[in-house]
């Protein structure tokens, strides 16, 4: 049973009652008393004191830890929050063929959002000039839909200096919140700890920075090996989350051959996973391969524009939670009809194709293809 932290109310009758108790004379609590007064201080100084008590029971235990006290709690089981991350868009700019920018060229958004070009860039034959821009500050501020307007800060000889975001690289993210660190660092206090079995190699990929889920098949490449598929949702979605590399093994792996050693996304999660993973096995990070999967739906032949964009986000999240490259598990048919059964406008309708649940396969996940209305 908690314990009752006392009013401030309750706090300052208490003392006044004490006082008065200790007084000769029944006048010594009037309204501007100096006794009066100073009893009101004690007793807002000892509810105080009480909400700081407070504090120190919660930060005592990691389930209510907050702040800086729970990272050093989710330290313990080397669990760590996820700094914010920057946008990356690619923007075009119309040019002479040949003018170009330089590196480190900034870029503005109307309402003052600056980004920086990442590489050099020159103009080409069909007279556009496409270059990938990252923003100056971290978190989603400044991220930005295709066909935003953008403008180069200084004048670059022969290009016109209004553009427009073309494509999204990567989302920018904010630092981890409170409740999603608590979430990863309870994990990994309720795991067991086992050597290596399946879920280690699950929670080790989660942590991996930029790591938004993962997936693991024992003996996926052969005995002695483990096989740990992983996704980037976040910083990746000009990807569609899937990672940029190449599969294989960790640099640091003294097995691995030039050919066998993984790059970008999948030699980051490698290097990660090498120093938590036992030292026998073989492990090869992977990134599963897109299995678009097309949807033909009768009923709403009529629906309007929005509502079809909500169905194909419906879709894509239950696809996102049940989706799986390993072998063994489903995306169930009915889940995605009840996901677009609470769409406003979409009474009556019929998923004619596909006609059952999508079973998932190894190294394939399951993602939207094209959806059809009849």
């Amino acid at each position: 049973m908690p314990y009752p932290r006392p009013a401030l109310s309750d706090l300052r009758a208490q003392v006044a009652s004490d006082l008065t108790s200790g007084l000769k004379t029944v006048d010594g609590l009037l309204r501007f008393s100096n006794l009066g007064i100073l009893g009101t201080s004690v007793a807002g100084l000892s509810h105080q004191h009480y909400g700081y008590l407070a504090w120190i029971a919660k930060q005592a235990t990691p389930y209510t830890a907050t702040g800086e006290i729970l990272e050093a709690w989710a330290a313990l089981k080397s669990v760590y929050r996820e700094p914010a991350t920057f946008a990356q868009l690619q923007a075009t700019f119309i040019g002479a063929p040949g003018a170009g920018i330089a590196q480190g060229t900034q870029v503005a958004r109307g309402d003052g959002v600056y980004y920086v070009t990442t590489a050099d860039a020159t103009v080409g034959s069909a007279g556009t000039l496409v270059v990938n821009i990252m923003a100056s500050d971290s978190g989603t501020g400044p991220n930005a839909a295709i066909g935003t307007l953008v403008t180069l800060a200084s004048v670059a000889p022969g290009i016109q200096s209004s553009g427009a975001v073309t494509a999204l690289v990567g989302l920018g993210t904010e630092i981890e919140t409170d409740d999603s660190l608590r979430t990863r660092m309870l994990a990994a206090y309720q795991a067991k700890a086992r050597g290596g079995a399946r879920d280690d190699y699950t929670l080790w990929a989660l942590n991996c920075t930029g790591v938004t889920r993962a997936w693991v098949k024992p003996l996926g490449a052969g005995p002695g090996t483990v096989v740990v598929y992983v996704m980037f949702d976040a910083v990746n979605i000009g990807n569609n989350g899937f990672p940029i590399g190449r599969d294989g093994l960790s640099a640091q792996d003294n097995r691995a051959t030039a050919a066998s050693v993984a790059i970008g996304n999948q030699l980051a999660v490698a290097n990660e996973l090498f120093a938590s993973q036992p030292v026998t096995p073989l492990v090869f990070v992977c990134a599963p391969a897109p299995a678009p999967v097309n949807f033909t739906i009768t009923g709403l032949a009529t629906s309007a524009a929005a509502t079809r964009q909500a169905i194909s986000q419906a879709i894509a999240q239950v696809m996102i939670d049940q989706g799986a490259p390993i072998e063994g598990s489903s995306v169930v048919l009915s889940s995605i009809e009840s996901a677009i059964a609470a769409i406003s406008g979409t009474s009556g309708f019929v998923i004619t194709s596909p006609a059952g649940n999508i079973a998932n396969q190894r190294g394939y996940l399951p993602t939207l293809g094209t959806v059809t209305y009849g």
